[in-house]
């Protein structure tokens, strides 16, 4: 079942903490020892932007190698520098899953208008519902929030090694394909998971983005209660899946924990 964005209520959004990040390889699919620029993006439409998040902030930033293994791409992140924030080069063939994940340090305190519309807009039912408990729908809201995304990188012909692609790597909040993009003939459905905290992730708004025309999502779902929801495969393009959810917090400084989780992969004209 679709379902329609309140687009009304994105204009109350938080000027930074809605927008969508994600990881951008400028190729998603290259040769084996080929080098392709990446940066890290944020937002849509003419707020989309590099994104000037500190590097002290990033506490995993790893690929996921067609065995299984996993290498740490911190050490050639320059973020902001120059027209790139690090080189992505592989030189074994297979499917490469790019992630990264940001502390949680940033918040966001807004007038209950604002946040309200937010809340909505997103899909964020659990605070929507506590705020209304609590009597709380009329008070500012405030989070503190993170970042978490993840990239598939093919390396050179698709084919055999995509395990990596259908198993979680351990983010806070993650969309997990349960089939490879890369792997699915064209016209397909594409089936994925949401994955919170460990667990399948029940009513999340999940969001399929074609980052061309990047303005509004193509096509929206809410997760059934084993956490799945299912799109209509692209054919070619660029594309970003992506997902928020939120926690209450108690004795902290913000109301809730908010998590931001994005997937972006590529698909080539007449191929996989």
């Amino acid at each position: 079942m679709r379902i329609p964005l309140l687009l009304a209520a994105l204009a109350f959004a938080p000027p930074a903490a809605a927008h969508d990040f994600w990881v951008q390889p400028q190729a998603y699919r290259v040769a084996p020892g080929a080098e392709t620029p990446l940066t890290l993006q944020v937002g849509h439409g003419p707020m989309r932007q590099r994104s000037q998040i500190p590097s002290r902030r990033i506490m995993r930033f790893v690929a996921v190698g067609p065995d299984g293994r996993t290498a740490d791409l911190r050490a050639g992140l320059r973020l902001g520098e120059g027209a790139r924030d690090r080189a992505l080069r592989f030189d074994r063939p297979g499917t490469q899953v790019v992630a990264l994940e940001t502390d949680s340090a940033a918040q966001s305190h807004l007038p209950a208008l604002r946040f309200n519309g937010y809340l909505a807009a997103e899909g964020l039912t659990p605070a929507i519902a506590l705020r209304a408990r609590t009597g709380r729908t009329g008070a500012e809201g405030s989070e503190a929030y993170g970042r978490v995304s993840k990239a598939i990188v093919q390396v050179g012909p698709g084919g055999g090694g995509q395990g990596q692609v259908t198993r979680p790597v351990g983010l806070t909040l993650e969309i997990v394909p349960e089939v490879s993009p890369y792997a699915l003939p064209r016209p397909a459905n594409l089936p994925v998971r949401v994955i919170y905290r460990g667990r399948p992730l029940a009513g999340a708004l999940i969001k399929l983005t074609d980052l061309a025309h990047d303005e509004a999502p193509v096509e929206t779902h809410l997760t059934d209660t084993s956490g799945r929801a299912q799109f209509a495969m692209p054919k070619t393009g660029t594309w970003l899946l992506n997902v928020i959810w939120t926690r209450p917090l108690e004795g902290a400084e913000t109301d809730f924990e908010t998590t931001f989780s994005s997937l972006s992969f590529g698909l080539a004209v007449g191929g996989r």
